[in-house]
């Protein structure tokens, strides 16, 4: 098998994961990649494109971008708590898409437009059983399970979250403006997007459920049991009043449904919000990400002192090698998950990194 992982690594991560989840690890997760290992396979014909014109152009098989995964993953090691993992990136938010809107694929993103201008009280959201990108995805999912039959697992595409989505076709400021003069149609947009974003999670996830080890999402935090990266960028540009009266009653309910929710508290101007987010009984865990011209996450202990004293867990996504500095001022290591990649000649950097933690 030319990606280098097996059944008896599997368990080791299932337990470790589980024993993390559940407070008993006693250590942070760290799931840190090399790059660099010779695969054991030829290379693929197609192996420059970017994702999303692969995703995107139909002339691309379901088993040609397996296919490119798998040569992808044979040039890794898995080290630490680390396993092979992929997710169908589609653009986040790709939910709209298949509600009615329209991709429009860019080089390193997605775009999603309304196909027409709608008011709100002219807008209902539904997913046809034929929808094109659902089934798209479904069929990468599914030749994806036959090929591995469960050695990589392949996570939940980026569904977006729930305002994210609408925005799609409330674009601009009309969304935040319906916040205001339309509240009772943005509530019911809200709801039935709601209903639509686990009809999707549910569709994909019968793909995968039967043979994937479990669950992970565009961020391969591992769960034996349901979890996904729940988010709400739109929540940057809203005060806490709005957040808590149309954002944190369908998060909630989100975080409900699954047993391991994590929610993606994307830059500064979400910092309002995290006490709201924190007192969500459900919500597991929260992944902090300062922003573009921001400090690196190590800068920041006070929002990690506060997301572990209220006893959820952290993702840190810098590199590993400032975890210590980040430590050193908050403590509580165990709290943490991480994830990096690391090059064949600082092997022995990364082994004595895990050592310091695997003690």
């Amino acid at each position: 098998m030319p990606i280098d992982f097996s059944v008896e690594r599997w368990k080791k991560v299932k337990q470790n994961s589980r024993e993390w989840w559940d407070g008993k690890l006693g250590r942070p997760l760290i799931c840190i990649t090399l790059g660099g290992r010779p695969p054991a396979r030829a290379e693929p014909k197609k192996t420059g494109v970017p994702w999303s014109k692969m995703a995107y152009d139909l002339s691309f098989a379901a088993d040609e971008i397996v296919d490119l995964w798998d040569y992808q993953l044979s040039g890794l090691e898995f080290l630490g708590d680390s396993f092979p993992a992929v997710w169908p990136n589609f653009g986040a938010g790709v939910l709209a898409a298949f509600m009615g809107a329209k991709a429009d694929p860019a080089e390193e993103t997605v775009w999603f437009h309304p196909d027409k201008h709608r008011e709100p009280d002219d807008i209902r959201f539904s997913i046809t059983p034929d929808n094109i990108w659902l089934k798209r995805i479904k069929d990468i999912c599914r030749v994806a399970m036959a090929r591995w039959a469960g050695l990589v697992q392949v996570g939940m595409t980026d569904l977006g979250g729930n305002l994210d989505v609408i925005s799609s076709f409330r674009p601009g400021e009309k969304l935040l403006l319906d916040l205001v003069d339309y509240p009772d149609e943005a509530k019911r947009l809200t709801w039935e997007e709601h209903a639509m974003w686990w009809k999707a999670f549910e569709e994909i996830n019968s793909v995968l459920k039967p043979i994937n080890p479990g669950y992970t999402a565009w961020t391969p935090i591992f769960s034996e049991t349901p979890y996904y990266m729940l988010q709400c960028d739109f929540a940057y540009m809203i005060g806490p009043d709005m957040f808590d009266e149309f954002v944190k009653p369908e998060l909630a309910a989100s975080c409900k449904r699954l047993d391991h929710a994590f929610y993606h508290l994307d830059g500064i101007g979400q910092l309002p919000h995290l006490d709201s987010l924190l007192a969500i009984k459900e919500l597991k865990g929260v992944q902090w990400v300062p922003g573009a011209g921001q400090p690196h996450c190590k800068h920041w202990p006070d929002v990690y002192r506060k997301i572990i004293k209220a006893g959820k867990r952290a993702q840190f996504i810098d590199s590993w090698r400032e975890f210590d500095a980040l430590v050193e001022q908050v403590g509580g290591a165990e709290n943490f998950i991480i994830f990096g990649g690391a090059r064949q000649d600082e092997r022995h950097e990364v082994e004595a990194f895990l050592k310091r933690y695997e003690q």
